[in-house]
């Protein structure tokens, strides 16, 4: 279960080597080892302009990224910290890359004149009804779009049922608010000590900070538990 998209998925096979992932927090059901897309939950072509629109004229300093198929697409304005180099042909307006159905956009504003939660309470009031808005990092000024309805937590609840098991049969680990609607539908999730200050109220439990193995601890608690 990522946010990430799946051009950076190869290192996560090499490490894992089975199984499928959730990506683009939870637009995309994707087979990890054949790196094929399964499914995906797309935003349409209406929303995403629509959505460009009302956020511009609510933060005109902001800018906009786009992302489908193995594709990144950025507006001159909007710097990229992960993705230089993948798109070497920025535009001025992103509307000119809005050609298909995106699994992801993104939006910052990269003088960081907000937070990202300042931005997020200003998406999800003007553009709350159009599509789901997150972020994975408090400090970035950068928000995540997806598809209205679409969620980490949904998307795991989605595939987790076809496979004849529930929120009871679920661990899950998270930090930020994209992972809150995974930890709210677990019925067995730590919120990272050192992740959003919010995290705690969507988990269960709480694990100790990522740098202390909060993760890797918990893990070996729950393997001693009789099958």
């Amino acid at each position: 279960m990522t946010g990430r998209p799946p051009r950076w998925m190869p290192e996560i096979k090499e490490a894992f080597g089975f199984g499928n992932a959730i990506c683009a927090n939870g637009a995309m059901h994707y087979d990890l080892l054949n790196e094929t897309v399964l499914e995906e939950w797309l935003i349409p072509l209406d929303s995403q302009f629509e959505f460009v629109k009302r956020m511009r004229t609510a933060v005109p300093s902001i800018s906009f990224a786009t992302e489908y198929g193995n594709e990144f697409h950025h507006e001159s304005a909007y710097v990229p910290r992960w993705d230089v180099g993948v798109d070497h042909s920025p535009v001025i307006y992103i509307e000119e890359k809005l050609v298909q159905p995106a699994f992801k956009m993104l939006a910052r504003c990269s003088n960081f004149e907000y937070t990202s939660d300042e931005l997020l309470v200003i998406a999800q009031r003007e553009v709350g009804d159009l599509v789901t808005i997150t972020h994975s990092n408090a400090g970035e000024s950068l928000l995540e779009i997806s598809a209205l309805g679409v969620s980490k937590g949904q998307t795991l609840a989605k595939l987790t049922a076809r496979m004849g098991f529930t929120a009871a049969d679920v661990v899950s680990f998270g930090d930020n608010p994209n992972d809150f609607s995974m930890l709210s539908w677990a019925e067995r999730s730590w919120a990272m000590a050192d992740g959003h200050v919010d995290a705690p109220k969507y988990a269960k439990f709480v694990a100790d900070p990522h740098h202390m193995d909060g993760v890797a601890i918990v893990i070996e608690e729950l393997l001693k538990l009789p099958a």
